[in-house]
């Protein structure tokens, strides 16, 4: 037995004395809502070890035991039988030394530190209380809305998707093999829009009091002394169907760095201690980045922090008020007034753009999509030339789709909606324009090569006439003003 496979099957058997502790695992069928009777209102449950590689196999929430017996790290589904699960997601990202925060948690959480003290006042202040969880790389709040609430029905009426979503939820799905119902479906849509609303109220307030960037979801952003590093308001569990989803379970192990090594030092990796999924119940997050590296600290903890997720249904509807009245409840409302161009019209629609008109950042995103059009800066980029153009946003998401939906090579659309995905991030982008949360800072070509998003050195156009042409429309509310034909027959800026 080599060094390497000794040490993998010491720290899977130190797992699995940890799992045996009866606290640890009473807090976690307490997250995945099991009942006297060993059900459990979690769909599914999914679990890894060092060498899981998405997609994830989902199991029974019955094989609770023999997955802890395994050693696995063990996450549940999003999917709840009845009810919802809010989910609101902050991590650190640093894209040139992923493992900053591992190495240096104490600076990392202590950057975190305003975004998730607004995060904690603004819920206070809507009345949600929600079950605080701290992990490898950041913070997770996550309530409940019941499915007889009236804040259930809003969400479900409002929630919008193309309808391949409804279809692929409609579908017979594994462990169990049931189909999300579609008011459920539908719910989790409505709930997407609602958590872009917190996202922006949250980036608003929290971004002048950090020392790095605060955006949605991971948009590469420029250097500093320690690499490109943001914080991501992680909020693309939103852009995916439902049954696709889940979240790590408190008092589970946490073994990202193991199964995403690249970035680390071999040293560094072999010396890391074992790592917990916490909640910060009666401690704060100082003593929780020490409390999760130590595997009786982390016992302690189960014998006295319950990790039942809350009913916050009366707060949601609180912050559903404050949503149904903004900007973004008004770009949401015209982004879906409009249906994109199926696919047997593409040859006449989205393929006749004339790529000669963008600049190249954007124009080789389209002709090599992949990955690039994975890259959620690249597809921000895109939005925001696409606007000064004049498309109306669901017609960038449809150009999107048209990529996603052609052999490229993909292989990361696996439990994944293409023209869902396509929604998600183009609505995010647009929606952070038009509510004047994104002022283009940093749509220029200058910016663009400190974000690795422009490998040119002169590709004959200037981000700032972009740039100017985009607020111009904002200012005087000309936003996709103009017949979607004429956009295609023009390479007019204005």
């Amino acid at each position: 037995m080599t060094e390497e496979t000794l040490a993998t099957v010491t720290a899977i058997e130190e797992r699995q004395r940890y799992y045996r502790d009866l606290d640890v695992r009473a807090r976690i069928r307490e997250f995945i809502g099991t009942t006297a009777f060993d059900a459990a209102s979690c769909e599914f449950l999914a679990a890894s070890d060092e060498n899981a590689a998405p997609p994830f196999m989902p199991y029974s929430p019955r094989a609770l035991n023999s997955l802890l017996d395994a050693g696995f790290e063990i996450s549940r589904s999003l999917w709840e039988r009845d009810g919802l699960i809010a989910d609101f997601d902050i991590e650190y990202v640093n894209f040139d030394n992923p493992a900053e925060t591992f190495v240096d948690p104490e600076r990392v959480f202590g950057i975190l530190a305003p975004v998730e003290e607004t995060i904690s006042s603004l819920l206070q202040q809507y009345g949600i209380e929600a079950l605080h969880i701290l992990s490898g790389r950041g913070h997770h709040f996550i309530w409940r809305i019941e499915q007889d609430s009236a804040v259930f029905r809003t969400l479900s009426e409002i929630g919008h998707g193309p309808s391949s979503l409804w279809t692929i939820e409609r579908e017979l799905h594994p462990p169990n093999g049931r189909a999300v119902p579609i008011k459920l479906a539908r719910g989790f849509a409505g709930l997407g829009l609602l958590m872009e609303f917190l996202a922006h109220r949250v980036k608003r307030i929290a971004s002048p009091l950090t020392k790095i960037p605060v955006e949605l979801t991971a948009v590469e952003v420029g250097p500093s002394a320690h690499g490109r590093e943001m914080i991501s308001i992680d909020v693309s569990e939103y852009g995916d169907p439902l049954y696709s989803r889940a979240i790590r379970v408190p008092f589970s192990v946490y073994l990202k760095p193991w199964q995403q090594p690249w970035g680390f030092d071999a040293d560094v990796l072999a010396d890391m201690q074992p790592l917990f999924v916490i909640p910060l119940q009666g401690i704060d997050w100082r003593d929780g980045i020490s409390t999760m590296r130590n595997r009786h600290l982390v016992m302690d903890l189960a014998a006295r922090a319950p990790t039942k997720i809350p009913d916050a249904s009366y707060g949601t509807g609180k912050l559903l008020m404050g949503y149904w009245y903004s900007k973004l409840a008004e770009l949401h409302a015209f982004f879906y007034s409009q249906e994109q161009h199926p696919a047997e019209r593409w040859p006449e629609t989205y393929d006749r753009l004339a790529l000669e008109i963008l600049p190249a950042c954007v124009r080789v995103a389209l002709e090599q999509p992949n990955d690039l059009l994975l890259r959620p800066a690249c597809i921000r980029q895109l939005v925001r030339v696409m606007l000064a153009f004049g498309w109306h946003p669901r017609h960038i998401a449809g150009l999107i789709c048209s990529k996603y939906c052609r052999d490229f090579n993909w292989t990361q659309f696996v439990n994944v909606d293409p023209a869902t995905r396509a929604d998600f991030y183009t609505r995010m982008f647009a929606g952070l324009f038009a509510a004047g949360i994104d002022d283009l800072v940093d749509f220029n070509c200058v910016s663009a090569q400190e974000q690795g998003m422009c490998t040119f050195s002169n590709c004959g156009f200037n981000l700032l006439n972009f740039k100017n042409s985009a607020l111009e429309r904002r200012a005087h509310d000309k936003l996709a003003h103009r017949p979607f034909n004429r956009l295609l027959l023009s390479s007019e800026h204005s």
